[in-house]
């Protein structure tokens, strides 16, 4: 049996180490974080590709979510066929605010689609377009996106880092899936 031996680390050798990760970490904060370290305010600009409506809205401010900000959100991205409105999961939305942060992007988000009634994802599959049966978009838990001012690849890479949910990539029409279900990419 062969046994493995790990070096001793003194508190001296860890010190530089430990500053030098507490340096990395502090350049990574967005300036817009407080200094309690929460997050003053999440802001998100919206085109929608179909309806050519634009948002720009602050959603979150001082740690709550704005609930009339989540209500007009729910409204614009209802189900564009058939004006169905449901609540757009507050995860999705904070997590393409942290992929726009990530990129350093102060662009638009272009929305293809979000939410999908029932009724238009049937209408889709039907018609072939590669939609899922139980597609995320149903519970208001998908976007299909690319940011005006990011290349969509460079959109998609950061999505991915996240590791936060479901990724598509559809470099022919020129989008990227987001979604908050479980951690998988196509």
């Amino acid at each position: 049996m062969h046994t493995i031996e790990f070096p001793v680390i003194s508190l001296q050798q860890r010190i530089p180490a430990c500053l030098s990760l507490l340096g990395l970490l502090a350049a990574t904060i967005p300036a817009h974080v407080g200094d309690a370290g929460a997050i003053d305010s999440k802001e998100l600009a919206f085109y929608h590709t179909h309806t050519n409506e634009r948002l720009d809205i602050v959603y979150f401010e001082d740690g709550e979510y704005i609930e009339s900000a989540l209500e007009k959100i729910n409204i614009y991205l209802a189900d564009f066929r058939t004006g169905d409105v449901i609540p757009i999961d507050t995860q999705l939305l904070d997590l393409i605010y942290d992929i726009r942060e990530t990129l350093g992007s102060n662009g638009t988000y272009e929305v293809i689609s979000a939410y999908r009634s029932p009724k238009t994802n049937e209408f889709l599959r039907a018609s072939g377009a590669g939609v899922a049966r139980n597609s995320q978009h149903l519970l208001g838990r998908a976007i299909d996106v690319r940011l005006d001012d990011i290349p969509i690849e460079a959109l998609r890479d950061a999505a991915l880092a996240m590791q936060r949910g479901g990724v598509g990539f559809y470099r022919q029409s020129n989008f990227v899936h987001i979604d908050t279900g479980r951690v998988r990419r196509w």
